[in-house]
């Protein structure tokens, strides 16, 4: 039986952040559905899932399908921000990137470069996410209740490894991270992409800083090697 088929309310635990993504992302081609049991979100992405898999979903009353909040709603979200910006020029930059085809996008864009309001504008999001995410419990009659942490698992003593199976392992594991981290950015919503972005740009930066300290400790240490090397051969 189906969530709204019945009057009595049914206890889910809610992953609040997967489901308020799945509120979000209103891409025709994804399809994102509830399990009721565990509170998980499963994503649908036409041309990558199993094409029977909406059908099984579908059949199984264990699943509930998530309604998205439309491009419209989300689109006057935006509007009803803009007055809430205290800097007039910038009130002035975002009305003009919401008019027309890729409001969204130069919406964002501009935010990019005023942190404070860009803040102030995904937390004005994510409350009206929230409002929209009660509103669909209640209708369906199910009731949030918190999650339970995973319980650790004890640890497990591993086989040593030769080295050409552990270069063959760490290849296949590149290989299969980079595919799905092709497969995530299909379906991430703006703000994800943006948190995604900012921080392989963090490790991208701290790794150059890394090289370059090394290379600097290294010219030091030939820097004081030298003196005693050219010591030694005057004393020679």
């Amino acid at each position: 039986m189906r969530a709204d088929e019945s009057d009595e309310m049914r206890e889910v635990p809610v992953d609040w952040e997967a489901l308020e993504d799945a509120f979000e992302n209103n891409a025709q081609e994804v399809h994102s559905y509830l399990h009721l049991a565990t509170g998980e979100v499963l994503r649908v992405v036409d041309g990558i899932a199993d094409p029977d898999m909406h059908s099984r979903i579908a059949a199984d009353d264990g699943y509930l399908g998530i309604e998205p909040v439309s491009s419209r709603e989300q689109y006057r979200w935006m509007e009803r921000f803009i007055p809430m910006v205290d800097d007039a020029a910038l009130q002035a930059r975002l009305t003009s990137a919401i008019d027309g085809k890729g409001a969204f996008r130069r919406f964002k864009d501009v935010l990019m470069a005023h942190a404070t309001e860009r803040e102030r504008w995904f937390a004005f999001r994510s409350e009206r996410l929230r409002v929209f995410m009660e509103a669909w419990l209640t209708a369906n009659h199910l009731t949030p209740v918190a999650r339970q942490a995973p319980a650790a698992q004890p640890p497990v003593e591993a086989a040593p490894i030769s080295q050409e199976l552990l270069t063959g392992r760490r290849q296949r594991s590149i290989d299969s991270m980079r595919k799905q981290l092709r497969e995530v950015i299909e379906v991430l919503g703006s703000r994800d992409l943006d948190k995604v972005l900012a921080f392989a740009e963090f490790v991208r930066a701290r790794r150059v800083a890394r090289g370059f300290a090394q290379r600097g400790e290294g010219e030091a240490r030939a820097e004081d090697a030298e003196p005693g090397e050219d010591t030694r051969e005057a004393r020679g």
